[in-house]
């Protein structure tokens, strides 16, 4: 509850679907060994097609170079900017690489890497660099990880630093920010460490809403089972009927997806299920209110200033692997974009406000009295401070995909500094005049092939040929899947770039599996956009 190139291309089924582990000793063994090979060989099984799409790709390329390749100057007329962006192992970091290549501004590259899989985003076209990042996993590592940064900012002349990190390193990203400002002439598309704080621990970010008066629901942190306990014997008595979902504060990939609606029908299996839970001070979670309804939206956005420069809004799920852009005319686009500008307007110092800030919603539907209208509510349940994968829907050669760079750029190319007003973007219409930066109307929704391959095409015909699904149910599959594969835009290949998409279900996500199967590690599910594995 609160996560046209054609995509023929790398046809490697890498799953984002949940894949259960039940069994135990040699049987759990015996089952990620088998998951684990049978990934692989479909990999190699599959990378004669992806060879020849490459090639068909490169040679396109080549042909077309007067209306394919990039120009070398700027569009607009503005300066050409060397921009730093860290996470282009991820769909959104690539994205923004290639946007501001697009757009003829130089492009290094950078991201977390291991010695024996190399990142696949170091293989785009759009980079002029690449560097390796040693990751930030302890206090030792966190100082080498920001002088790395400084260091490759000092070398190759950065003007912008743009931060797409992932949840694991926000604390040290925001620390990394307020180091390189204090030494080089770099800005930064990153919040602060104190910004950062606040918006990343759900339970701070509850706490944030509430003060700014902006809608979220009933929250309480918990400490301690009988906390728990206390809160819904107490709720079952004030609010009968009302449910509530259990979150960890912190990282818990084995419990962020548990979507189990308490109390449940007994009081003793409530109590046994939230014996299983781990939960102390040192380790608090939240809560929180369930929201009727199933309706989960997300947003992404970038802040200059304390301004809204770029926003786009999508349905959402709890593992989001389909992207399809609101309408700007939607009543709740509207919403979600006023909520964002809100919290900005009713933040201390706003105006020193730089980054992105994306949101989790959900949405409560409701009968208006007396007209039988539907309205629907909209409440908070989450915010990530850090580029939300959203920012795909970005990525189309054209006058949105430039003013988003140029709200960008601006941070550093605005007189006097970043932080003042009067930046010359094209302006939106239907009073939008606040938001520089929004996705096309004619947006194509986003997918990724090797997600849909699993979840729409093998996954159903295993448990067709189980007998868990009725054959209907597998040709649905079979038929959604063509449609996103023949109408929809894979997100993370390109045809005048193809190389990450071939290195990422090729290269990074077999050696990724077998390193986790050599190191004994077991995963439930992997993001193939964010190339996220978690762990069960």
């Amino acid at each position: 509850m609160h996560s046209h190139d054609v995509g023929v291309f790398s046809l490697l089924p890498f799953c984002a679907v949940c894949i259960a582990h039940t069994s135990v000793g040699a049987m759990a063994i015996q089952n990620d060994t088998l998951r684990c090979f049978s990934l692989v060989f479909l990999s190699l099984s599959i990378l004669p097609i992806s060879l020849v799409v490459l090639c068909f790709s490169t040679l396109k390329y080549l042909i077309n170079t007067a209306s394919d390749l990039p120009h070398d100057s700027i569009r607009d007329g503005s300066r050409k900017r060397t921009i730093l962006v860290t996470g282009v192992g991820m769909a959104k970091g690539l994205t923004l690489a290639r946007a501001f290549y697009l757009s003829g501004h130089r492009v290094i590259g950078a991201d977390f890497e291991d010695h024996v899989i190399p990142c696949s985003g170091r293989f785009s076209t759009s980079l002029t660099l690449f560097y390796g990042l040693p990751r930030p996993d302890g206090p030792n590592h966190t100082k080498v990880y920001i002088d790395r940064l400084v260091q490759i900012i000092k070398d190759e002349g950065i003007d912008l630093w743009v931060s797409c990190s992932g949840v694991a390193s926000a604390i040290e990203d925001a620390q990394a920010k307020e180091t390189i400002e204090g030494l080089t002439s770099c800005k930064c598309i990153q919040f602060d460490v104190a910004t950062t704080s606040v918006l990343h621990e759900k339970n701070k970010f509850m706490h944030a809403c509430v003060e700014r008066q902006l809608p979220v629901p009933e929250t309480h942190e918990v400490a301690s089972r009988d906390e728990i306990l206390q809160v819904l014997s107490s709720s079952s008595l004030q609010y009968p009927g009302r449910k509530y979902i259990l979150k960890p504060v912190g990282m818990d990939d084995v419990n962020r997806g548990d979507m189990t609606l308490l109390p449940l029908p007994s009081k003793l299996a409530t109590e046994e299920h939230v014996s299983r839970l781990f939960v102390s001070s040192s380790t608090p979670w939240i809560l929180q209110q369930f929201i009727p309804g199933g309706e989960e939206y997300c947003t992404h956005a970038l802040v200059v200033c304390g301004q809204l420069k770029c926003f786009v809004a999508c349905p959402s799920a709890e593992l989001l692997m389909h992207y399809t852009p609101l309408p700007q005319d939607n009543v709740l686009w509207r919403d979600m974009r006023d909520f964002t500008k809100k919290f900005l307007e009713r933040s201390p110092n706003a105006e020193n406000i730089t980054g992105h800030l994306s949101f989790d919603f959900m949405a409560e539907s409701a009968a208006e009295k007396g007209n039988g209208i539907e309205s629907k509510s909209l409440y908070a349940i989450e915010c990530n401070p850090r580029a939300h994968t959203a920012v795909v829907l970005f990525a189309q050669d054209g006058p949105e995909m430039r003013d988003m760079v140029r709200a960008y750029t601006s941070t550093i190319e605005t007189p006097g500094g970043a932080c003042t007003n009067g930046i010359s973007l094209h302006h939106q219409k239907s009073g939008n005049e606040n938001i520089l930066a929004m996705p096309p109307n004619t947006t194509l929704p986003r997918y990724w092939i090797g997600h849909d391959m699993i979840s729409l095409v093998i996954h159903p015909f295993l448990r067709l040929i189980t007998g868990s699904v009725d054959f209907m149910d597998g040709v649905n599959s079979s038929v959604t899947f063509l449609k996103h594969l023949f109408t929809w835009k894979d997100g993370s290949f390109e045809a005048w770039d193809p190389l990450p998409a071939l290195m990422l279900y090729h290269i990074y996500w077999p050696l990724s599996i077998l390193s986790a199967w050599w190191q004994g590690q077991r995963w439930s599910r992997v993001n193939v956009s964010t190339t996220k594995m978690f762990a069960c």
